[in-house]
């Protein structure tokens, strides 16, 4: 079979840890172009992982190039234009998370998908981690019963120093867009996305003006699910934490490490599987699962994981988040 010819656009922190170095040695891959506003950097990636075109301009790599596929890692602000570009040259999109600022943007993507009948992935690697396909794999399975409360967190120091970031105008947001949507997602999936009945969020600005650096979430669902979301770049802690904890009425399933209980016979039993990734691989493994199968997936013309569909209920979700907090009042759904 022919190689699968993919561009990338936008050659940031993640761009060069994991989907470079990992796109480069797929065996079915050609990386057919490379582009940054920053051209010196575009130029020196490119020699690095032996790509013959590298762009410092959007329009001219589409133009210049022949490619099935495109990964957009640019900032959040131009998310809605690069796709929209993308899917009129008839490629197949993988974005980085989040899909776009907010969920006006992020619906006219999805619709822009769907009439050029391409595929659209929201990168969400954490899907992809071992240990939080086992613990899904458990509630799947009814292992652990209906699950009714899911507590989950992700603190730890920024991961970028790119103005942008914390600029709301390019960002969306703060650190509930960068990592409160990473937690939102895998406790949606986790339950199967149930409907959202209403939302109540409480943001701090400790550092920045502009976007908020520590945001506590409180979500409800119609099956009366509850979920608690805490996300901070600044709380004054020694190591970063990053966390699920899942309770259904038979059992219960933590991550970070993988700990699965399920109360057996009037007792409680750990079922933990033995054989389990080390935690040093997880980061990269999640990535390296997540690239093949947006890859496999367009090949294949299969189902894509972490769709267009679930990013407008994810942004959905997120424009209630900021708004409550703005409000300072819990937002109901209709």
């Amino acid at each position: 079979m022919d190689k699968s010819r993919v561009l990338i656009s936008g050659l940031g922190g993640i761009a060069q840890i994991a989907h470079l170095p990992i796109l480069s040695r797929m065996p079915d891959i050609e990386i057919a172009g490379v582009c940054d506003i920053d051209k010196s950097k575009a130029k020196s990636v490119a020699q690095k992982y032996g790509v013959k075109n590298c762009f410092s301009d959007y329009d001219k790599m589409l133009d210049e190039t022949e490619a099935d596929c495109i990964v957009i890692t640019s900032p959040n602000s131009v998310h809605k234009e690069q796709a929209l570009k993308g899917f009129e040259r008839g490629l197949n999109i993988l974005v980085e998370k989040p899909v776009a600022r907010n969920y006006e943007e992020a619906k006219t993507i999805v619709e822009a998908s769907k009439k050029s009948g391409k595929a659209l992935m929201i990168g969400m690697n954490n899907r992809f981690r071992p240990d939080l396909m086992m613990q899904e794999s458990f509630v799947s399975a009814g292992e652990l019963g209906e699950i009714f409360y899911i507590k989950t967190g992700f603190l730890k120091k920024r991961s970028t120093v790119e103005k942008w970031s914390v600029n709301k105008a390019e960002s969306g947001g703060g650190v509930f867009i960068d990592l409160g949507i990473v937690m939102l997602d895998i406790a949606l999936w986790i339950m199967k996305f149930p409907k959202v009945k209403s939302v109540t969020a409480v943001n701090y600005y400790h550092t920045f003006k502009d976007v908020e650096d520590s945001s506590f979430v409180l979500l409800r669902f119609a099956n009366d699910a509850t979920v608690t979301i805490e996300t901070s770049w600044t709380l004054h802690r020694e190591n970063d934490l990053f966390y699920c904890n899942v309770y259904g009425k038979e059992g219960s399933a933590n991550i970070n490490p993988l700990s699965i209980y399920k109360h057996m016979h009037g007792t409680l039993v750990n079922v933990t599987p033995l054989k389990m990734e080390k935690p040093a691989n997880i980061f990269k493994r999640s990535y390296e699962y997540e690239l093949s199968h947006f890859i496999n997936s367009v090949r294949n013309n299969t189902k894509i994981v972490s769709d267009g569909n679930e990013a407008l209920e994810r942004m959905r979700i997120v424009d209630a988040v900021y708004n409550s907090a703005k409000l300072g009042k819990e937002i109901v759904f209709k």
